[in-house]
């Protein structure tokens, strides 16, 4: 019951076999109240027919009680006295009495002394007193009622055979104004076999049916869970070689299972893409560091072999250059672990006033446009905003002939940083690769002169973080115009 087949094939059986037991009980009840109806139809027809012959003055004796062993017929007056029964009768329950015996008459018209029967007794004494509960109407003389008849289960012995039978009552009054209650009974055999046929083919047929339903349910789910098989090994055998080049076969079908395979593989390719740029990063890194750590350390070699040859200001531009690679090292693993900006109100228009007023070493001074009494409010961090807006002027001071510009300006629904120089530029087709980790376009720059290439990755990954962009264009004055846009708080 571990696996999918067996729970679908369980799940699919216990639902039919509830819709089959539902449906094979409205069925029988169905046929059951028909063949009743039918029953009591012929009741009533059986009865009404003797209650029409009491109603025109038929003498007792003289009563056509046609088929009665299919029909058999009890009679009583209005003190419920038997007056008449079918010949074979012999017992009979269901109906207004138990009595089969009838009570001596003079004629059909006249009205049965009471008590003259010894099992008039056993009838229903209070007839009339039931009748008085009622609506208090009875058949004129010499009519029937044609009210709809009282319908009742019981048995009959009709020669030595003891039968289930609907019974069906009808009031008659004789043209003498007595007024008798006729009893005519309907077998109900037909009915009990009919149900009895229906409930044993049901029987019978529903395990072959459900064990139909199982079976091919779990030979269909079989089918369509064959592909998820194959995509469980590929994924198993991809674990265990640590390719990520390999992919998950995609089924033909349109079905859940083969997205289940494009998103897998769109997943693996993913995967694969990171982990490449993982192990570009720690090769990149690798080699960043080689440089000005063997530099540094070199220099304190020959410092401690010849004092008097130390290169101090070498040596501590190498130990700043390692500490702000180590720093930006730092700050894009924690990038890449998923690490969340504050949200923090930042001011753009002050924070970059700030920055500009610290940079009193570049050399060229940076020329800022931001308009007075602006609001250009964002959420975020302030630290990781400002080594932005730091990197794009170190990129900018890197590549400027004689202008550095920054303008802080509202944009739709964020607000805009755009930093301008007038150097070479960006060519079209390199402004995305710049962006790239350890991409450097200037190959005649020294590594010293032309930092690591981690400046723009890290601007593009802290604006994108952020909720905003990062891009590159052409300025007016001719070089290249960076610009950061980023959403104001909701």
């Amino acid at each position: 019951m571990r696996s999918v087949r067996a729970r679908a094939a369980l799940g699919a059986t216990l639902v039919v076999a509830v819709a089959l037991v539902a449906a094979g009980l409205a069925v029988l009840l169905v046929l059951r109240a028909n063949l009743i109806d039918q029953a009591d139809l012929q009741a009533e027809v059986a009865a009404r027919e003797v209650a029409g012959q009491l109603a025109t003055g038929t003498p007792y004796a003289e009563l056509e009680l046609d088929d009665e062993e299919d029909h058999p017929v009890q009679v009583t007056d209005g003190e419920g006295r038997v007056v008449i029964v079918s010949k074979d009768l012999r017992a009979v329950t269901g109906t207004g009495t138990s009595g089969v015996t009838p009570v001596p008459s003079a004629s059909a018209g006249a009205s049965p002394s009471p008590g003259d029967g010894e099992d008039g007794g056993d009838g229903d004494d209070d007839a009339d007193d039931a009748d008085e509960d009622g609506d208090g109407s009875r058949p004129g003389r010499g009519e029937v009622s044609s009210d709809d008849p009282d319908f009742s289960d019981g048995t009959a012995t009709v020669d030595g055979t003891t039968a289930d039978y609907r019974f069906a009552a009808v009031e008659a009054t004789t043209p003498d104004g007595v007024t008798l209650t006729v009893y005519a009974g309907a077998p109900l055999a037909a009915e009990q076999e009919a149900v009895n046929t229906v409930r044993g083919a049901m029987l019978t047929g529903l395990p072959l049916l459900l064990v139909v339903v199982a079976g091919v349910t779990w030979l269909v789910t079989r089918r369509a869970l064959r592909p998820v098989e194959g995509i469980r090994r590929e994924m198993a055998a991809i674990t265990a070689s640590e390719d990520l080049a390999r992919r998950v076969p995609e089924p033909g079908s349109r079905d859940e299972i083969a997205a289940l395979a494009r998103t897998t593989n769109e997943t693996l390719t993913v995967l694969e893409a990171s982990v490449e740029r993982q192990r570009r990063f720690v090769a990149d890194a690798s080699h960043e560091l080689r440089s000005p750590i063997a530099s540094l350390r070199t220099q304190l070699e020959v410092a401690e072999a010849h004092p008097e040859l130390l290169d101090l200001p070498g040596a501590v531009a190498d130990t700043v250059r390692l500490q702000v690679l180590a720093a930006d090292l730092l700050l894009l693993a924690r990038l890449d672990a998923g690490e969340k900006p504050g949200s923090a109100t930042v001011e753009l228009g002050a924070l970059v006033r700030e920055e500009v007023s610290q940079r009193t070493g570049d050399r060229i001074a940076v020329g800022v446009e931001v308009p007075e009494g602006g609001a250009f409010e964002v959420s975020g961090s302030r630290g990781q905003l400002s080594r932005v807006i730091g990197n794009l002027l170190d990129n900018a001071q890197r590549h400027a002939e004689g202008s550095v510009a920054v303008s802080v300006a509202a944009d739709g629904r964020g607000v805009r940083v755009e930093v301008r120089d007038d150097g070479a530029g960006v060519p079209e087709d390199e402004r995305e690769r710049i962006f790239e980790r350890f991409v450097r376009l200037d190959d005649a720059r020294s590594r010293d002169d032309g930092g690591a290439g981690l400046g723009l990755a890290i601007a593009r990954d802290v604006a994108s973080r952020h909720g905003g962009t990062l891009t590159v264009d052409r300025a007016a004055e001719g070089g290249a115009a960076f610009r950061l846009w980023l959403p104001r708080p909701a």
